[in-house]
């Protein structure tokens, strides 16, 4: 299997796996993970500060770097642990990982044949080809000559 093939293979098990989690679209509560789940035990910031062996105060200021986006994972699986929990950890793309290959693919070629068909005008030598869509000679070109690498390489 070469490296597109394998990329491929790639990109469909993971997008596989990760329709669910788009699907759940799972949102984090305001005051964070760390404070809802407390509360809904009943469990004072004191009793959790005891529990991962830290300050009260140092339990809030947790809590509000979690609300805030800035809590180390590492800090983060400690109160999970404290908490009876799991911290599950994922990027979920908004898109299928195909869907959003397939456009960087595309507008890679795209401007590729732009900058082709410009060359082969100035030279007189542009091709007329009615009997291939637009669409099939990108996916062609990306199937046979693109190399994935290249798509990331520059810029949209």
């Amino acid at each position: 299997m070469n490296r597109r093939q394998s990329a491929a293979v790639g990109r469909r098990s993971l997008d596989r796996i990760l329709t669910s989690y788009r699907k759940a679209a799972i949102r984090r509560p305001p005051k964070g993970w760390i404070r809802a789940i407390r509360d809904a035990l009943g469990m004072t910031a004191e009793q959790l500060g005891e529990r991962m062996h830290i300050t009260q105060p140092s339990v809030q200021r947790l809590e509000l770097s979690e609300a805030q986006g800035a809590i180390q994972l590492n800090t983060l699986r400690r109160a999970a642990e404290a908490l009876g929990c799991e911290v599950v950890y994922a990027l979920v793309p908004r898109k299928t990982l195909r869907e959003t290959y397939d456009e960087a693919a595309k507008a890679v070629a795209r401007r590729e044949f732009g900058r082709i068909s410009h060359s082969m005008a100035l030279e007189e030598q542009a091709v007329e080809d009615e009997d291939e869509d637009e669409d099939e000679r990108l996916r062609r070109y990306i199937a046979e000559e693109l190399d994935p690498r290249e798509i990331w390489a520059r810029r949209p």
